[in-house]
């Protein structure tokens, strides 16, 4: 096409009704973007970063981590078996004998202020108040078995958050093969054991007075003292001699026989055997001044207490000696009401 040609012809590519191309300026871009686009486009690298911006925030590492430290290895379980894995310890037995030692002081000083108010008692009435009252000697024990109880279960099952009954041993029968779980043969054990006692006792000389035979003095005496010795006796007991003292007996001197290179089952071995007799004389020694201090029948109940223990460390529950000295007492009660007639004939008292 000629510039100068009058009648100029269109480009053969416009078609009729397309509007007409109007010609950019010559400082537009020729691909303008929107400003969202652009910057969507535009790349700063570190190394070219302006002046006026703000630094981009730098992006992890796309680096893998370093692998984590393996979870430290768990302690080695103790050899000592389930039965003698306790919570508490010497200090604990400790506070427990104050405890222990201190209540019965504090309930004797309360009964004697009770009944000594406004007069002035003598010596020997201080010592008949205990002696010539019944209720008196019988509540008395039975309140502190009480506190006993509530101290070990404080110090052993409300602020370590621990079962009670489990934690001191008390657990089905059965769970040792080598004890029988059936408990009738516990309770029967226990009467044929008084039995044995009986006819022992009968041939070692004793004195003409024991201080039990004091709460034989009337009916009601009697009939608390065997309530007592059958209803509260075997539960408190069992419970502080074989559930709490023997397992921190065996405990000890099993890592005491241990330390000394006793092979593991050498080391338990010995810890049970010490701990059953320790707890056994212990029994004994506690019902020393009921009988007067006669140390016949205090060696024959060290006896009936290692025996307790034997049944107790064999069925590794406090169960089997509960029944026991269920079976025990309550043949010793029921030759008592045998004796007496139902308490109605009482022995003569000097």
């Amino acid at each position: 096409m000629n510039p100068f040609d009058d009648n100029p012809q269109p480009p053969s590519h416009i078609e009729s009704g397309d509007q007409p191309i109007t010609q950019e300026s010559p400082s537009a871009t020729p691909l303008e973007d929107s400003r969202e686009n652009l910057s969507s486009r535009i790349v700063v690298h570190q190394s070219e970063e302006q002046p006026g911006r703000p630094a981009a925030p730098e992006l992890p590492s796309a680096e893998p981590p370093p692998p984590l430290a393996p979870p430290p290895a768990p302690p080695p379980p103790s050899f000592l078996p389930e039965d003698l894995r306790i919570s508490w310890s010497w200090v604990h037995l400790t506070l427990f004998a104050f405890f222990a030692i201190g209540s019965i002081i504090a309930i004797q000083v309360a009964l004697v202020i009770y009944y000594a108010a406004g007069r002035h008692l003598s010596q020997k009435e201080l010592e008949e108040l205990f002696t010539s009252r019944p209720e008196v000697a019988v509540g008395s024990n039975v309140l502190w078995f009480f506190l006993i109880f509530l101290f070990l279960y404080v110090t052993l099952a409300v602020l370590r958050d621990r079962p009670f009954w489990p934690t001191l041993g008390w657990k089905k029968l059965g769970l040792s093969a080598s004890a029988p779980s059936n408990p009738w043969a516990y309770f029967g054990g226990g009467i044929a054991l008084a039995i044995m006692v009986a006819i022992v006792s009968s041939r070692i000389k004793t004195p003409d007075h024991l201080p039990i035979q004091d709460l034989f003095k009337n009916r009601t005496g009697a009939m608390l003292l065997m309530a007592m010795a059958v209803l509260v006796a075997p539960l408190v007991e069992e419970t502080v001699f074989r559930g709490y003292l023997y397992p921190l007996f065996a405990s000890t001197t099993s890592r005491i026989a241990s330390g000394f290179g006793a092979d593991p089952a050498v080391a338990i071995s010995t810890g049970t055997t010490v701990g059953i007799v320790v707890t056994g004389i212990l029994f004994g020694f506690l019902h020393g001044a009921q009988l007067g201090w006669t140390w016949g029948l205090v060696a024959m109940l060290s006896t009936v207490g290692i025996i307790f223990t034997f049944a107790r460390a064999r069925a590794g529950t406090v169960v089997a000696s509960f029944l026991l000295h269920l079976g025990y007492n309550s043949m010793i009660a029921v030759s008592a009401i045998v004796s007496t007639k139902g308490f109605t004939v009482m022995p003569p008292h000097p």
